[in-house]
């Protein structure tokens, strides 16, 4: 494993992508965050090393995965003074955070100019994932990138699927979570309903999942919208952010995407009653008769 991998953003996701590339073997030479604390303490468990300055990221790595919040931290860290592209020549980039496709494209603009690499790395999966090296990797990019990152990539999923130009990946996984976010809201509605009905709700999801009603979101949120287990996997506060990116592509479309921006809706209200760091499951707060974790 020839090439040092540095690593910016180590928080659930990234902290367990960069465990997971040292079960591996992969020597993990550089940790940054803007929470120091967390980035120190990871760098310590792995033996590398914290640089809280990001060109001294790029300069003590070959290869650097990104796992930033959302455009604005995606933008920050590769325009400017001491960004990481300060040193950048023949660097390679992942990124792997979900941002606007425009804002992925801005930073291949920059980052050519650097002679440096960039991929999107698009996740369709959760923290468990990240550790087990079971992600379901969207990638869009130069040819050239995906087959040199491609040893990564493999260590890290369990599918890694080469999309297109830079731009196209990321307008997939907007695509992905949509439709994600569209199916929580439904299930925890309709499970609101069968609850309010006095329906049996273990008989409720069982019969859902042998029915239209199935979804992998039934899977994995189901017991949770019931039982009012919401520890975060993906954060309502992601689900309304990612649900915003593509209803802005549907704008650009002129397409009207009416589902879409009701589920919006509904994660922006759990961000406005503070619940926006539960998981999407919590989106169940809202429908369930009587539940008073918002009030």
């Amino acid at each position: 494993m020839s090439e040092r991998i540095g690593i910016v953003g180590v928080g659930r996701m990234g902290a367990n992508m960069a465990r997971r590339l040292n079960d591996q073997n992969f020597t993990i030479t550089a940790v940054n965050d803007v929470n120091a604390e967390a980035a120190k303490s990871l760098a310590e468990e792995l033996n590398s090393t914290y640089y809280d300055k990001l060109s001294h990221v790029t300069k003590n790595a070959d290869v650097i995965i990104t796992v930033v919040t959302d455009d604005k931290a995606m933008k920050g860290i590769f325009n400017g003074t001491g960004s990481l592209l300060a040193r950048a020549h023949g660097r390679l980039f992942i990124n792997c955070a979900t941002v606007s496709p425009s804002t992925h494209q801005r930073v291949e603009q920059w980052a050519n100019k650097h002679e440096a690499q960039t991929l999107e790395a698009c996740m369709a999966s959760s923290i468990t994932q990240a550790r087990e090296g079971t992600l379901y990797l969207m990638c869009g990019g130069k040819q050239t990138a995906f087959d040199r990152a491609k040893p990564i990539l493999d260590a890290l999923s369990s599918t890694n699927r080469y999309i297109g130009d830079t731009g196209s990946a990321a307008k997939l996984k907007a695509l992905v979570n949509m439709v994600m976010n569209i199916n929580t809201a439904g299930l925890a509605e309709g499970l609101g309903l069968a609850d309010a009905l006095g329906l049996n709700l273990a008989t409720v999801r069982e019969v859902f999942s042998q029915t239209g009603a199935n979804s992998r979101v039934l899977e994995t949120d189901g017991e949770d919208m019931v039982i009012k287990d919401h520890e975060c996997y993906f954060s309502a506060a992601h689900a309304a952010k990612d649900s915003g990116i593509a209803l802005k592509l549907g704008d650009a479309a002129e397409l009207k995407l009416p589902l879409a921006k009701s589920t919006w809706k509904q994660y922006e209200k759990m961000k406005e009653l503070g619940l926006g760091e539960l998981d999407k499951s919590g989106v169940a707060e809202l429908t369930f008769k009587g539940r008073t974790l918002h009030s």
